[in-house]
């Protein structure tokens, strides 16, 4: 159950080319993969002065939204550890005052 099955082993024959006699074009297997000519290179990424304005913008607007995410995550824990603070004055107030 646990051991790990693997595939049955390739059992074709391998392709076997002679020698092409002189002047002849020798013999090429079909499974042979021809090469591909080569690509021109071009540089990858092609700013125009519109797609740099909208790459900035972009930019500008995820900064924003990231930062009002954050300082929203703040005001909320900042809110949280206030109400955390009072609730524990008046536990400790009331306590005291049944002591008396």
């Amino acid at each position: 159950m646990f051991t790990p099955k693997y595939p049955p082993q390739d059992t074709a024959p391998t392709a076997f080319t002679h020698p092409a006699p002189y002047g002849s074009t020798p013999y090429v297997p079909a499974h042979t993969p021809v090469p591909s000519p080569p690509v021109s290179q071009r540089p990858a990424l092609q700013l125009t002065p519109g797609s740099t304005l909208a790459l900035v913008a972009g930019g500008g607007a995820l900064v924003l939204v990231v930062g009002a995410v954050l300082v929203s995550m703040l005001l909320a824990v900042a809110i949280t550890a206030a109400s955390v603070a009072v609730c524990a004055v008046t536990v400790r107030s009331i306590l005291k005052s049944d002591r008396r």
